[in-house]
């Protein structure tokens, strides 16, 4: 017989001739700036731990006290009898830090696109996109069976055309745009949007996991950013980036969220966040509110280590946030570079991105800075990156 799955070694050969196919590290050691992965100790520059809150002691202890009085686990979905007393009370600390009348919290940040995008549009809707928005809003469009135009990305005269040749051929429209744009770590142009939308009756949603912590007074977000509070009428958002957690919310206006929290088929159909993870968001939402020490932080060290890979002859995109994009090109050059990273001593951990995450021929290391790192760490990891560019040809 022939063998039914040959066409899956086929393929798979085929990813690596190309440098495609994802080497997947394990971890050995909780996440910090300094990390065990696969058994070697490294300089860790690839995890979205912005504030360095994945393993803060006030947030361990929050998670170490909600299991002893709550249990491991909710064991239902929060529509039956799942919903604790802590998954309310950090829906409404996270609608007061956003600026929002309310607030729904999920399993991820992935599960809130799909949980929220269906329950707003569907067949005989319009969806306006970014070209460049995050695979989590591809396939909430997908689910939605709405019409999905897109635009180029952050064009917004693009946008305005494609809005002006088709907004009156559907019954509703919805517009989604990622805030902070995770592969580039360029920002969407919020403010002309919600103009644009404004003017048409165009539903706004943004995607802010990667500007929650990062952009807006003390880390409230890009919304926050261009001082749009409370006027966009869906905010997406993660806590398992700056927030250093697990979990997703929607954030909006009230009629919104009341009506996506009857609707969405992951609050519904999937069981709720266990409370050792809520109440750790809880005291990660206490720490932002507190002080804006650690948001400085992220933002010193990250000019500390863009002026000094722009010095050193890296290109680094147009990034104005900490993701820094190291562009080499091919996903063979990318995968190379990452591997003398590691193999380095000290090692460095940054993965590199290739096809299909980012467009053939653009592939990087991409560097993820936290405030966790000190100057040392940086210069380290700043030495490194100019070694290895100079022996791959990258840099002269």
């Amino acid at each position: 017989m022939a063998d039914k799955f040959a066409w899956i070694t086929e393929e798979m050969n085929a990813l690596e001739e190309q440098g495609l196919r994802t080497t997947i590290r394990t971890i050995g050691s909780a996440c910090g700036p300094w990390m065990v992965v696969d058994g070697k100790k490294v300089l860790n520059f690839c995890t979205n731990n912005y504030l360095g809150l994945a393993n803060h002691p006030r947030l361990k202890k929050a998670a170490q006290e909600a299991v002893e009085q709550w249990g491991v686990g909710p064991a239902a979905v929060r529509s039956i009898a799942g919903t604790l007393e802590l998954h309310r009370r950090l829906e409404q600390r996270l609608a007061a830090f956003k600026g929002v009348e309310d607030a729904l919290y999920v399993q991820s940040g992935f599960c809130a696109n799909q949980a929220a995008i269906p329950p707003m549009v569907g067949k005989g809707d319009v969806i306006f996109t970014d070209r460049l928005n995050h695979a989590s809003i591809i396939d909430g469009c997908r689910l939605s069976s709405a019409k999905i135009l897109v635009y180029e990305h952050c064009d917004l005269a693009d946008c305005e055309r494609v809005i002006n040749e088709n907004i009156g051929q559907y019954r509703r429209a919805l517009l989604i745009t990622d805030g902070v744009f995770s592969m580039d770590g360029d920002i969407a142009p919020l403010d002309r949007l919600f103009e644009l939308c404004e003017r048409h009756g165009i539903i706004t949603m943004v995607d802010d996991a990667h500007g929650e912590g990062v952009l807006g007074h003390g880390g409230r977000g890009i919304v926050d950013h261009f001082k749009l509070n409370g006027k966009f009428d869906l905010e997406i958002g993660t806590l398992s980036k700056a927030f250093g957690v697990m979990g997703g919310v929607i954030a909006g206006k009230k009629v919104v969220v009341d009506w996506i929290r009857q609707k969405a088929r992951p609050f519904l159909f999937s069981s709720a966040v266990t409370a050792a993870d809520t109440a750790a968001c809880l005291a990660a939402v206490d720490l932002l509110e507190e002080s804006t020490a650690l948001v400085q932080k992220l933002w010193d060290n990250t000019r500390y280590f863009k002026e000094g890979m722009r010095q050193a002859g890296f290109d680094i995109g147009a990034s104005v946030t900490p993701i820094t994009p190291v562009m080499l090109g091919e996903a063979t050059a990318a995968q190379e570079f990452s591997r003398r990273l590691f193999a380095a001593e000290p090692g460095i951990f940054a993965m590199p991105i290739g096809f299909p995450t980012v467009a053939q021929g653009k592939a990087r290391i991409r560097v993820m800075i936290s405030a966790a790192h000190t100057q040392d760490d940086l210069e380290t990891g700043l030495k490194t990156f100019t070694t290895i560019g100079r022996e791959l040809g990258v840099i002269g």
